[in-house]
């Protein structure tokens, strides 16, 4: 096999690649590394924010609206101004990477507590529940799948979005990229790419299947039916 897939295969099938110091195994775990530190920092802030303000009915258009402005505001350009700040590498990266993923979380968690069927709402208020036992017994149970979903869309999204810490010297498979195109070996950075790929790929999947685990049975069956 020839061509710039040939040569992909080939590096990819090199152990010494994998193995070595600073090789694709040490830069796999940077990269699961920075985009598992980003997306906890994101849901420690978004996930009791969005749950708080579903339960509260409060700041239904600033969610949509700071989930809408997310979408249009490039992870490079808040890279590049953290590098103007003084922070570089995985630093930069995964900051940038956090403020790209809480809105998603944000927007997970207060659409699934706020679109909580209000029978079960309205029977935990009947039964003397405080608003605070509302909120974790009931509301936030029926919020699962939803919140799930956002977490999946956040992880998915930061890993594909980690490369990028190359070029503000951080770590991750972004370094096998640009190194790639830094030296013309256009093999190398379809490996990388086709890395990253595979990373988001099994994470959707794991994801997607501890999205179904979590939630309960009750609603697994209602939305089957």
């Amino acid at each position: 096999m020839t061509g710039v897939l040939g040569d992909a295969l080939r590096y990819l099938n090199d152990p010494l690649v994998w193995t070595r110091r600073g090789g694709l195994l040490d830069l796999t775990g940077q990269h699961l590394l920075m985009a598992l530190v980003a997306v906890g920092a994101a849901a420690a802030v978004a996930l009791p924010l969005g749950a708080w303000l579903g339960h509260s009915r409060r700041g239904s258009a600033a969610v949509v609206a700071i989930s809408n402005t997310s979408r249009a505001l490039p992870t490079l350009a808040i890279i590049l101004l953290l590098a103007t700040a003084g922070l570089f590498g995985n630093t930069a990266t995964v900051i940038a990477a956090a403020v790209f993923a809480a809105p998603l979380l944000l927007a997970g968690a207060h659409d699934g507590v706020r679109g909580a069927d209000p029978a079960a709402r309205d029977a935990a208020r009947g039964l003397g529940c405080s608003p605070a036992a509302v909120l974790w017994r009931v509301e936030v149970p029926l919020a699962v799948p939803l919140v799930a979903a956002g977490v999946r869309t956040a992880v998915v999204q930061v890993l594909a979005t980690i490369p990028l810490a190359a070029l503000a010297g951080g770590g991750g498979l972004g370094q096998v990229i640009g190194l790639g195109m830094g030296t013309q070996r256009y093999g190398q950075v379809l490996a990388g790419g086709l890395l990253v790929a595979a990373l988001c790929l099994v994470a959707d999947g794991v994801l997607a299947l501890a999205q179904r685990l979590a939630t309960p049975r009750a609603l697994r069956a209602l939305r089957v039916s």
